[in-house]
């Protein structure tokens, strides 16, 4: 599964660096090894997932060994860690990058479990999330097309090692393609500069603070290709980019659940706003309400998850009755050309209010595109006349509530202009950069499980 570690493309010095180490292909295979005799026959594993060899050696020994890996958030509490090693049998292992120990003969095949990873929890108790080995080079071999990476890219990028976006995508992706790996630890626009990578991935946190930076932006200009997801793109943070990089952001869109789905095309056209369309083997439906233009985005494909671990009902209730997964996001294709664009999570996001079915995505970008607005997330409030009214926090600085509400409206319909705004100190977000909507009402509102975009 792993092209680069069996000699394909021979052996770099420096294949994969993650916080400043340094390993080749031979020393990373010897040090996976060594977990993969330390795991062999465990029902499953874990590791503390910091951005480390360590965490790269762990997730390749679990192939090797063919035994579930289950990464553990660095920052999880006492009562998550628990909940996790508890739920998925895992026995927690230390790992030291330093010794060496021949690849057994037993592998992950493509229907093996590979990952367990949990969703964020916010409707319950984390769900583990089963994923092949199959499902995996599924998707990697369809973003390797969308993206055209090969061996001859560095990828570059400082995201978390326990998600799909930086584990999945930002180390198995580059150890199938043979692409050489810069991990800088923390993302910070100094180090992406530094990186010199042809292909770099970010969360639209990243990418806003590199767009801050205009000389650090600038030394991006060389790559072939920048990746944005896991949360949308604000639209002025894309033409940031494209004005201070030359470069316009592809955006994808995923989940814990799905792997990458949808996504815009390496040269290709990119539009802000947008996910571009379903990758190689996926097909997509929009479950809309008739007459309504956005509804529930259902998919099908190879890169699906296999169930969640020990959760048969909650499998099932994935899915439709004819077999189409329910993301729980909604979503608009655009018909001439299918490109996908996607509003929200039908949680939290689709709102209805006043007879109209609106997507608080929409009304988040008209607000972004206010100069002096620096954050914005929009929610619907329970309201007896409209059914829900619409609320925008808003992170900003010398303008008031009226003149947003009438800037929304100048630039969309006028029944799309937030009803209220409440001016905040800043938006909660979790480690991938997604807003926490529900800790801005209290806990109020749920969203679904899941890694998003």
């Amino acid at each position: 599964m792993l092209t680069a570690l069996d000699g394909t493309y021979g052996d770099r010095a420096d294949a994969v660096r993650v916080a400043g180490r340094t390993a080749s292909y031979e020393e990373l295979l010897g040090a996976a090894g060594a977990v993969a005799a330390d795991v062999a026959g465990a029902p499953a594993f874990a590791v503390t997932a910091t951005a480390s060899l360590e965490t790269v050696a762990a997730a390749v020994g679990g192939l090797l060994a063919g035994v579930p890996f289950v990464p553990l958030p660095p920052d999880a509490g006492p009562a998550e860690r628990e909940h996790v090693l508890r739920d998925s049998g895992a026995v927690e292992v230390p790992v030291d990058f330093a010794r060496r120990a021949a690849a057994p003969a037993r592998a992950a095949g493509p229907g093996d479990p590979a990952l367990v990873l949990y969703t964020s929890g916010t409707t319950g108790p984390p769900k583990g999330v089963v994923l092949t080995a199959g499902a995996i080079a599924a998707d990697l071999d369809a973003l390797a097309g969308a993206w055209q990476w090969s061996a001859e890219d560095t990828l570059v990028h400082g995201l978390p090692l326990f998600h799909v976006h930086g584990l999945v995508l930002g180390v198995l992706g580059a150890l199938r393609t043979g692409s050489r790996l810069v991990h800088t630890g923390r993302p910070t626009p100094q180090a992406y500069a530094a990186a010199g990578g042809s292909l770099y991935f970010g969360v639209p946190t990243v990418w806003s603070r590199i767009a801050a930076e205009p000389e650090h932006a600038a030394a991006l200009s060389g790559a072939r290709l920048l990746v944005s997801g896991s949360a949308a793109l604000p639209a002025p943070v894309f033409r940031d980019l494209e004005r201070l990089t030359g470069h316009r952001p592809v955006e994808r869109y995923g989940m814990t659940e799905t792997l990458i789905t949808v996504s815009g095309r390496a040269g290709g056209d990119v539009r802000p706003g947008t996910v571009g369309t379903p990758l190689p083997g996926i097909r997509t439906r929009i479950a809309a309400e008739p007459g309504a233009e956005i509804g529930e985005l259902q998919l099908t494909g190879p890169t699906l998850f296999s169930g969640y671990l020990g959760r048969p009902d909650a499998t099932a209730a994935a899915y439709t009755a004819d077999g189409w997964f329910r993301t729980g996001d909604i979503a608009a294709v655009d018909p001439e050309d299918g490109v996908h664009r996607i509003v929200g999570r039908a949680s939290i996001d689709m709102i209805k209010s006043g007879g109209y079915r609106i997507g608080a995505g929409e009304i988040e970008n008209a607000l972004l595109d206010h100069p002096k607005v620096a954050e914005a997330a929009v929610v619907g409030v329970p309201d007896a006349d409209l059914g829900q009214r619409i609320v925008a926090f808003v992170v900003a600085d010398g303008v008031t509530g009226p003149e947003l509400t009438d800037f929304v409206a100048a630039h969309l319909s006028v029944h799309k202009r937030p009803r209220e705004v409440r001016f905040v100190p800043a938006i909660p977000r979790n480690a991938m950069g997604k807003p926490q909507k529900k800790l801005l009402l209290g806990g109020d509102a749920a969203a679904g499980s899941g890694e998003a975009r």
